[in-house]
């Protein structure tokens, strides 16, 4: 089969950019043809198909005509649609896989593909599809204000990066594919990692206005692992607000006999180390970014790993690295997270925003080793026996074929 794929960046930024890629591996691994379209940027991979890339526009920076152009852009990209509809002449594919495509690409590659009759599947990881911002979080709590077409009030909230201009392009963009239904109407087949995203989109959308399957995003889980044992709780991720870290200082300040491990970096890193600081958790060390081998390292060092995201996370892919160390997850209560736990099996679940509880599950997992590590031999089948790759790439392919049918019936 003949696959082109289509994502914002071409660099790994994030999570969204580790399954675009690693699904291209994975389908070129099982014999598929795949082609690439994105934008252009110096730390791009290279590929083959850059010469379709398009430019990328610079939203909050820049001057006024620059984000003015940005904000045409968001909205419809004649460029965009142009180089897409060269490659689809060149490659001649027979399905068109969107990933993460508004602010950059726009909806405009889309067309290009309804144009040339190519089944489109678009993979949805964030909330962009239903709302301006993507995350459907702003200003320290999830948001739903958006809903029932109510786009303005991403501008009247400012929840895109806490600015105006890049709120109104968002904005803008929201509102031109209401309009069209140029995403819900022209999109044959949907594909969710979790089933919370799936329930959310048809409260925006309405039930069966659209059609989607399940699939889990692919994860290879490493070898090594170990149960039962470790020398502190360990957070690994991004240090920004939506994630919650702010919610484990305070939890950490009940438990000062419990260690706590803190991997990574962000926006809100000086004020999380000030806040630690002040408070004087002496139980609390930040180790910085870590990756790779050295990652791994403190990971199987860990005795649980929590996850105390404030906003509605659709599937993160730190749950899958710590069950296949073989460690059970504190997380919150939601987006996602309590599907992965799978009703207690895999880990303690607790009310998100809720620091006290947060702490009581932390204890629980620390003091009770036996369950823990029942938890943690139960999080390491789960990713050992639900996330093959070739099933992942038979399920893909499925759901290719299922578009395709889908186009040729005008359903």
């Amino acid at each position: 089969m003949r696959v082109l794929v289509a994502h914002k960046f071409f660099r790994v930024m994030g999570g969204a950019e580790v399954f675009f890629f690693e699904t291209a591996r994975l389908l070129e691994e099982a014999g598929h043809e795949v082609a690439f379209f994105s934008t252009k940027h110096p730390d791009n991979r290279e590929s083959e198909f850059s010469e379709y890339f398009v430019s990328s526009h610079d939203h909050i920076g820049g001057s006024y005509y620059g984000k003015v152009r940005a904000l045409m852009s968001a909205m419809y990209s004649l460029s965009a649609k142009r180089s897409m509809s060269r490659l689809i002449d060149d490659f001649q594919p027979d399905v068109a896989h969107m990933f993460g495509i508004g602010s950059y690409l726009s909806t405009s590659v889309i067309d290009a593909c309804i144009e040339a009759q190519v089944p489109v599947v678009m993979s949805c990881n964030d909330y962009k599809h239903i709302c301006p911002n993507y995350k459907m979080y702003h200003h320290g709590h999830p948001c739903e204000e958006c809903k029932g077409g109510k786009y303005y009030n991403a501008v009247l909230n400012r929840c895109c990066h806490d600015s105006l201009v890049f709120s109104a392009a968002q904005t803008a963009e929201a509102y031109a594919d209401g309009f069209t239904g140029r995403v819900r109407d022209r999109i044959d087949l949907f594909l969710f990692a979790s089933s919370f995203m799936a329930e959310k989109t048809s409260e925006f959308w309405g039930e069966k206005s659209f059609e989607w399957r399940l699939l889990r995003n692919p994860f290879s889980p490493s070898a090594a692992h170990e149960f039962g044992s470790g020398d502190y709780v360990l957070y690994f991720g991004r240090l920004s607000e939506e994630k919650g870290v702010e919610q484990l200082l305070e939890a950490a300040a009940i438990l000062p006999e419990v260690p706590v491990r803190i991997v990574g970096d962000g926006p809100l890193g000086p004020l999380l180390r000030a806040h630690a600081e002040h408070a004087a958790l002496r139980n609390v060390e930040f180790l910085g970014p870590l990756w790779g081998s050295e990652l791994d390292r403190v990971l199987l060092r860990a005795r649980v790993v929590v996850v105390p995201s404030v906003w509605y996370e659709n599937f993160p892919y730190v749950i899958l690295q710590a069950f296949a160390a073989g460690k059970p997850v504190v997380g919150s209560s939601r987006g996602g997270i309590p599907e992965m736990l799978g009703g207690g099996q895999r880990g303690f679940e607790y009310p998100a925003d809720d620091y006290e509880l947060l702490a009581a599950a932390i204890q629980r997992a620390w003091e009770d080793r036996v369950l823990s590590e029942s938890m943690g031999r139960a999080a390491r089948a789960y990713v050992v026996d639900e996330y093959d790759k070739a099933d992942f790439v038979r399920k893909l392919v499925e759901a290719y074929a299922e578009a395709i049918e889908l186009r040729a019936c005008g359903v």
